[in-house]
């Protein structure tokens, strides 16, 4: 089992289960004659998400198994706790296996192929693959996949150590939902929205939805070939300068669902500010795992780090938080990190942005 070793780290000290007791809900909104109101993410969700981390990040910590912190399982706790009613929340088998198909696949890649193109491209697709061959809506089990390449694991453990932290989650996502149904069934016709970030309030949407119904997005071919297109390019950008982390797995996510998903995904209509929301995040998260020697305590920063920015820059991207908990895996991160993310993030908005300007004028040909 692969051991994190970060120097002389102090042990879990005073960390206990007790700590970590559910916080108490806020209020939400509800209008009369609605027949079930829109779970919010209440203020103290984050604690409950910050709980959640924490345990794993203590289990990772007391075992060796530093794996265990999948850095997207902060994403998927992210949306699951926030939004109880979510495609994420309402599908907790294929939330625990998705990640561990997808890891599998990586781990099999990464033992038998070297980083690129080849390799990243196989890896890829094989996740995407198993996203639509289970119709799964777990879109980031890809960056499941994509780690132990960019990171060069090829210990069988990482897909247990993902099955660990996912299969967690799925089953605290099924009272949990069950609950803040009852609370807004309970809840007065005309209630008080207390501590609700207006970011989460407007932004928080299902991204998730079938591309079948969306008018903004593509047809596969199109989406497929994008997202393709885009590796290669990202790939011979950490070929030219050396980043790896250039192409850092949730990116390949958040690529995905900008293409997959154009008219729904809540920061494909972002691009400027997506890379900089990234850029922070991965500056807290390499910072604060510089200067606390605790990794669950460092976790916990670098996930409330992140949750601070996406709500002060109003934009709902849940692989952000990944990307501030990444350098937790990493053997050594440097400064460079941060800069390396948002060249990446750069490129994919660029990307965007020209796949969407080439889509509109074919649909203007097709039209006229």
């Amino acid at each position: 089992m692969p051991v994190a070793n970060r120097g002389d780290r102090p042990e879990l000290g005073s960390w206990s289960f007790e700590n970590c007791r559910l916080a108490s809900f806020g209020k939400n909104t509800r209008k009369a004659g609605d027949a079930r109101p829109q779970w919010k993410d209440p203020a103290r969700g984050g604690a409950n998400r910050a709980c959640l981390y924490r345990t794993i990040a203590a289990v990772a910590s007391a075992t060796g198994a530093f794996y265990v912190l999948f850095p997207e399982l902060a994403a998927l706790s992210y949306d699951v706790i926030g939004r109880p009613r979510g495609r994420w929340a309402s599908a907790p088998f294929l939330l625990a296996i998705t990640p561990v198909l997808t890891g599998t696949i990586g781990t099999i890649v990464t033992r038998s192929l070297p980083y690129g193109f080849a390799s990243v491209l196989i890896t890829v697709g094989g996740a995407i693959a198993v996203l639509s061959a289970l119709r799964s809506p777990i879109a980031p089990a890809i960056s499941a996949g994509l780690l132990p390449l960019v990171l060069g694991v090829k210990s069988w453990w990482y897909p247990p150590g993902i099955l660990f932290g996912s299969a967690l989650l799925a089953l605290i996502s099924i009272p949990w939902k069950r609950y803040t149904l009852e609370i807004a069934d309970t809840e007065p016709p005309e209630t008080t929205n207390i501590g609700i970030a207006e970011a989460d309030t407007i932004e928080i949407t299902d991204v998730h939805t079938d591309g079948a119904n969306n008018d903004g997005d593509t047809t596969a071919i199109r989406w497929l070939a994008a997202i393709a297109i885009f590796v290669v390019v990202a790939v011979t950008f950490v070929k030219v300068t050396g980043l790896r982390f250039i192409l850092f797995p949730p990116l390949v996510v958040i690529a995905y669902e900008m293409f997959r998903h154009p008219g729904a995904c809540p920061w494909s209509g972002q691009i400027l500010r997506l890379p900089l929301v990234c850029f922070l995040c991965a500056a807290g998260g390499f910072l604060f795992h510089a200067a606390i020697p605790n990794d669950p305590l460092a976790a916990i920063c670098s996930m409330a780090w992140g949750i601070a920015v996406l709500r002060s820059i109003r934009l709902h991207v849940p692989p952000a938080l990944a990307v501030a908990l990444l350098p937790m895996v990493m053997q050594h991160p440097t400064i460079a990190y941060p800069f390396a993310v948002l060249i990446g993030t750069a490129l994919v908005a660029g990307w965007f942005g020209v796949f969407e300007m080439w889509t509109l004028k074919r649909r203007q040909r097709t039209q006229a």
